[in-house]
């Protein structure tokens, strides 16, 4: 019996773990655990919003992919679900912040356990809606087409233009 819920369990950890991953990659500069610290955020820190940090990967893909006329329309579906997920990431940001600014002592450890399942599963709600576009659009692919995107995703960066790095 306990074979038989491993070998369950441990493909579903294998897909959460890797959603949080991809979803981390999406996001990463919407830096949420920051609102839970209770620190003051310095002013000469500025802070990416999800929004800026999309559009600058829709326009690194887009530059990269040199996405065929019939293709457009699967583009069209994903980068609006992308850019869905960034405006739902920044108004989370917004919120969180907001409800630390009002607090008038730091959070304990449940409190803090609890910011990281909501912040986890917004993540997790985001990569649901994007999986079935981004899936669409990658069966649509060539075959360069996706070794480029299979390179973006595992280092952030892509063939000659690959200068960049993530933050």
């Amino acid at each position: 019996m306990n074979k038989k819920a491993y070998k369950v369990a441990f493909p579903v950890t294998l897909v959460v773990v890797m959603v949080a991953f991809l979803a981390a990659m999406f996001f990463a500069n919407a830096n949420l655990s920051f609102a839970a610290s209770g620190k003051k955020k310095s002013s000469a820190v500025a802070q990416t919003s999800a929004v800026d940090y999309t559009e600058a990967q829709i326009k690194q893909l887009q530059g990269a992919l040199n996405i065929t006329e019939a293709q457009e329309e699967l583009w069209n579906n994903l980068t609006k679900v992308m850019r869905e997920n960034a405006k739902d990431m920044d108004n989370l940001t917004e919120t969180l912040a907001k409800e630390r600014a009002e607090r008038t002592k730091p959070m304990n450890a449940v409190e803090h356990m609890k910011f990281h399942s909501q912040t986890t599963k917004a993540h997790l709600d985001q990569m649901e809606k994007l999986i079935p576009p981004f899936e669409a659009f990658y069966a649509s692919m060539s075959d360069e087409q996706k070794k480029i995107t299979d390179t973006v995703f595992r280092t952030g960066k892509h063939g000659k233009h690959g200068k960049h790095k993530r933050k």
